[in-house]
């Protein structure tokens, strides 16, 4: 199984070139905002518990995310493999994410991250703002603060994923089809050495 967690900043163009990786691999996408939007639309036991806890204004926790993941890889046991898009953010969720796959007889093959520089950042969400009518899109300060949250809180997965050996960054700057030219280039790497091993 391939799988794939893409990482970047808000307005590193993740949402873009994960939906290119899907259709080019043929991965299941993983995006735990879709994740929990499908559970509460159905009803399902986490769904309603999710529920309860947003209309309270308290953030799902890990263990209600990462059982939403299983059920999500138990449904496509037989898939190519996964995108994660959005998750982890924290490294309990990566190790937790780590302990389910395991149960499921698989991994993360590698952590592809877009680097995209601050100020860059701040002119494509502002950019974004004024077509995609998102309030936390139009604020510059607002912008500058989930960057520096992701810098903060996020940038941990990355070196807890760089320690086993499964990190990789692409410059997330210029033409979309450049960069992902630049991403299929690491993950057909990556599958030469994981055919290798077979």
């Amino acid at each position: 199984m391939l799988n794939i967690v893409l990482f970047g900043p808000p307005g590193a163009g993740k949402g873009t070139q994960s939906q290119k990786l899907i259709d080019k691999y043929n991965l299941i996408h993983l995006s735990t905002g879709d994740l929990l939007r499908s559970e509460i639309a159905t009803g399902t036991k986490l769904g309603l518990e999710a529920k309860k806890l947003m209309d309270n204004g308290i953030l799902v926790p890990d263990e209600v995310v990462i059982g939403m993941i299983e059920n999500k890889v138990k449904e496509h046991r037989h898939a190519a493999g996964f995108i994660f898009d959005g998750f982890p953010r924290t490294v309990p969720q990566a190790q937790g994410l780590d302990k389910l796959l395991h149960e499921n007889g698989t991994e993360i093959s590698c952590m592809i991250a877009l680097r995209v520089d601050d100020e860059e950042l701040t002119k494509r969400l502002l950019l974004r703002g004024e077509t995609s009518g998102r309030p936390d899109d139009q604020n510059e300060e607002l912008i500058r603060r989930r960057v520096m949250e992701y810098n903060t809180k996020t940038r941990p997965v990355a070196d807890y994923y760089a320690g086993q050996g499964k990190f990789c960054a692409v410059e997330g700057i210029g033409e979309i089809e450049d960069i992902f030219n630049a991403l299929c280039q690491q993950i057909d790497t990556l599958k030469e050495k994981q055919n290798a091993k077979k």
